[in-house]
């Protein structure tokens, strides 16, 4: 038998498309990407085209040879950042998390501060910057040396006076607490110990990255500059697939960091085609759109707050498990995170689907 670490919807999916899942049960829509690991949607495609021309030529070669598409990828997301650097891939975001752990401890040392509410992953090293008590204390003691501050960027100011500080893990706009952009001050308190003490800094992009908020990544939004970025989720199309890029500097020589399966050749092909959709134009609608999701959940009964940025978008409620379920039986599935609804839907969501959306969720 398997695990009991899931609750999965009591449906069997038979094919899926676009934000639309046939399942024995009928038609649902996916608001919520697979938890936003389908940014083009399901079954895009370019993707299956891409993934399946990968596959019949080769699954797996391992890294003693270079797949043509990894340093194409690379170059992809780095030129994504408008600056020079390395990349390492990974299987997951965790995983990438894990990597830019590593890199900090090699660079530097001091403390790693993390926030309430971030999430970053639940292999070890990432639970030990993940902020719920629920997730870490079963299973301490884990790594040393990790806080978790306020998101306040006096009281990040005020800890680096007392102690130092080798990096800051940050999510600009977090996920798993229910989609809440940060303060515009915690960022300029980031930079701050950037630019006059060389604390590194960390933008998870894991959730929030690859034009999901309108930008190809939420740390645009606030002027930073970050010295690594770790992504996850949507950079595999649907397949397992993660990045950590190192801007401007240079943690790893050889042996330094591996993975048997990553970079995967299928996965680095799916990757190839959902970056050749990030244009300008559609990031242009991603926020177009987002806004106008916005403005939609605003007018609903239920709703008390909505917060996000783009296609990002959290309502605060206080009845998630009622919205859901009746969401559910609307044919509509939403995520519950952080007390109240998260909604991902795909880049690609077209306007009439946002307004189907918004038609289920009216009650």
């Amino acid at each position: 038998m398997l695990s009991p670490v899931y609750s999965p919807y009591d449906l069997t999916i038979e094919r899926a498309a676009g934000i639309q899942i046939l399942t024995d049960r009928g038609v649902f829509l996916d608001a919520f990407s697979g938890l936003g690991a389908l940014p083009l949607g399901h079954s895009h495609p370019d993707v299956v085209r891409a993934m399946t021309a990968k596959a019949k030529r080769y699954a797996h070669i391992s890294n003693y040879f270079l797949d043509p598409d990894a340093p194409k990828l690379a170059d992809a997301l780095l030129g994504m950042t408008g600056r020079e650097g390395e990349v390492i891939f990974t299987n997951s975001g965790a995983e990438a998390t894990e990597a830019a752990i590593k890199a900090v401890r090699k660079l530097r040392g001091g403390a790693i501060a993390s926030f309430e509410g971030n999430f970053h992953g639940r292999t070890t090293g990432a639970l030990s910057i993940t902020w719920s008590p629920a997730m870490r204390e079963p299973y301490g003691p884990l790594l040393p040396g990790c806080v978790f501050l306020p998101l306040d960027g006096d009281a990040l100011l005020d800890f680096a006076r007392r102690e130092e500080v080798a990096a800051v893990f940050l999510e600009c706009v977090q996920g798993n607490s229910g989609v809440h952009p940060i303060p515009a001050g915690l960022a300029s308190a980031v930079s701050e110990l950037q630019r006059e003490r060389g604390v590194l800094v960390v933008a998870d992009e894991i959730q929030a990255g690859l034009g999901r908020t309108g930008r190809y990544f939420s740390y645009e939004h606030y002027g930073l500059a970050p010295d690594m970025i770790t992504m996850g989720k949507g950079i595999g199309g649907g397949l397992p697939l993660g990045a950590a890029l190192f801007l401007g500097v240079s943690p790893f020589g050889a042996g330094d960091h591996g993975s048997t399966f990553a970079p995967n050749p299928v996965s680095l092909a799916a990757g190839r085609a959902v970056l050749g959709h990030l244009t300008p134009a559609l990031l242009e609608e991603v926020a177009r759109k987002g806004e106008k999701l916005r403005r939609g959940l605003e007018r609903l009964s239920w709703a008390k707050e909505v917060r996000g940025l783009g296609l990002m978008v959290g309502v605060g409620t206080d009845r998630p498990e009622e919205v859901a379920s009746r969401a559910f039986e609307r044919g509509l599935l939403v995520n519950r995170a952080g007390g109240g609804i998260r909604l991902l839907p795909a880049l690609t969501v077209t306007d009439l689907e946002i307004e189907e959306i918004l038609s289920r969720l009216e009650f």
